[in-house]
């Protein structure tokens, strides 16, 4: 069954968010070695319940946190969420080496993304 896996947090200032988030929740932030501006939030210790996520600068129209849904295929799953009376808003698109990504909106107007995890993605 997917499973929500990671969330992003929108930001208009990087540095800003992340002192926020050090010092209300005392999370740490790394910065990903990709091919953007991003930075990777460990939340707690891996033990116990929950979810790590990202930081990235916002992108215009871009609200709220947007939590991410890991699916065995993207094509699969758009198409579901097609058929159920979802939209595709970002359709598939490389994370090099991580996986595919897409942008979802439910048929509430929520907003989610999904992944298909893949190494090799270019």
């Amino acid at each position: 069954m997917p499973r929500i896996v990671h969330f992003d947090i929108p930001s208009d200032s990087p540095e800003r968010a992340q002192k926020f988030y050090q010092d209300v929740f005392g999370w740490k932030f790394d910065k990903w070695d990709g091919p953007m501006e991003y930075w990777m939030i460990r939340t707690g210790d891996d033990s116990q319940p929950g979810i790590n996520g990202g930081l990235a600068r916002r992108m215009p129209g871009q609200i709220g946190m947007t939590n991410t849904i890991d699916v065995s295929s993207l094509d699969e799953y758009t198409a579901k969420i097609q058929s159920n009376g979802g939209q595709v808003l970002i359709p598939r698109m490389p994370i090099p080496s991580v996986g595919y990504f897409a942008t979802c909106m439910d048929t509430e107007g929520n907003i989610f993304g999904m992944i298909q995890m893949d190494q090799n993605a270019k």
